[in-house]
């Protein structure tokens, strides 16, 4: 079976739906929680569900004012943050076809947006493999105050 990958906007009235929805503790670090991401600031953060066969696997939040964190993203840049798929889901392709999937899916919600950055870490081969595969370009630039070190800047063109 083909992983499907489908993405959806969230509101406040989905986290019950995602309360299933856990990565590996030693990901915790990269990615943080689905309660976590629930109880960000909503003028901030707009939340994606990430479903395969209309079962939700996994989320990811869009931090809409990504410059005031990582000043070295792009002008105008979305931020993808806290991306995690559910661990009884990993290792079939669903967190790279939600990757592949993003650039139709923000650019239709976010339109006037001309990108969107993520920092992955430096020992995070995995996460960085997979974005890489979807569709984000690294820049060459690094953060270095990542919270678990060091970290790649990558970049989607959303045009």
């Amino acid at each position: 079976m083909r992983p499907s990958g489908s993405l959806a906007r969230l509101g406040p009235g989905d986290q019950e739906r995602f309360a299933g929805v856990h990565v590996l503790p030693e990901q915790e670090i990269f990615s943080g929680t689905v309660a976590e991401a629930f109880a960000e600031n909503p003028a901030r953060f707009d939340l994606h569900g990430i479903f395969e066969a209309g079962q939700p696997v996994g989320l990811f939040k869009i931090d809409l004012g990504y410059r005031y964190n990582i000043p070295i993203c792009a002008e105008g840049a979305l931020g993808l943050r806290a991306f995690m798929v559910d661990q009884a889901s990993q290792g079939r392709g669903i967190a790279t076809a939600a990757v592949r999937a993003m650039k139709a899916h923000l650019s239709t919600e976010y339109p006037d947006r001309p990108c969107v950055d993520l920092t992955v870490n430096h020992v995070n081969v995995a996460a960085l493999a997979c974005y890489l595969k979807g569709g984000f370009m690294d820049t060459g630039e690094d953060w270095l105050e990542g919270r678990a070190g060091p970290q790649d800047l990558l970049r989607m063109d959303l045009r």
